[in-house]
């Protein structure tokens, strides 16, 4: 039995924050619907999960029906059984993260981001698994004085640091 490795591009617009991760058991929407909901007041996000035996389908769930629809097709794209993506509008991965991994399925986080996301997949006879992402780009430089300046700017707008 070999191995074939696969990179796939996530799909989503600029301004949108994912989460990919994995989990193991059927009520993981459920769950992860709730822990969402529960964090963020009128959060607006769509999720789905592959199922790994079964009926082996892509289960989904959201508030936001672009977002379910753009989380299940990309669901569908990755094939990793176990696997889950959470795309979020107008909110950030910081604000929900805690609660997805309270969720007693989740088993791990590959990736919480904005940045254009590269899944690096191993497809055998049996299925495919995620080995990893590339989440963005490589850096081209070391921070300077100016550019700390800039991030506690950033930080302090976003209203994560008061001082």
């Amino acid at each position: 039995m070999g191995v074939n490795l696969v990179s796939l591009t996530l799909q989503k617009p600029e301004d949108i924050n994912l989460i990919l991760g994995q989990a193991h058991f059927i009520k993981t929407v459920e769950d992860l619907h709730e822990a969402l909901v529960g964090a963020v007041p009128g959060i607006k996000f769509g999720l789905a999960f592959c199922e790994a035996s079964g009926a082996c389908l892509v289960r989904w769930s959201g508030t936001d029906d672009e977002l379910v629809e753009l989380a299940r097709t990309n669901a569908q794209a990755i094939g990793a059984g176990h696997s889950f993506v959470i795309l979020l509008r107008n909110c950030f991965p910081i604000n929900v993260l805690p609660a997805v991994r309270q969720v007693p399925e989740v088993c791990g986080i590959y990736c919480a981001t904005a940045n254009p996301v590269d899944v690096i997949l191993a497809e055998t006879e049996r299925g495919r698994g995620i080995l990893g992402v590339v989440d963005g780009s490589s850096p081209k430089g070391i921070e300077q004085a100016a550019e700390i300046e800039e991030r506690k700017a950033l930080l302090r707008r976003f209203g994560y640091k008061l001082s």
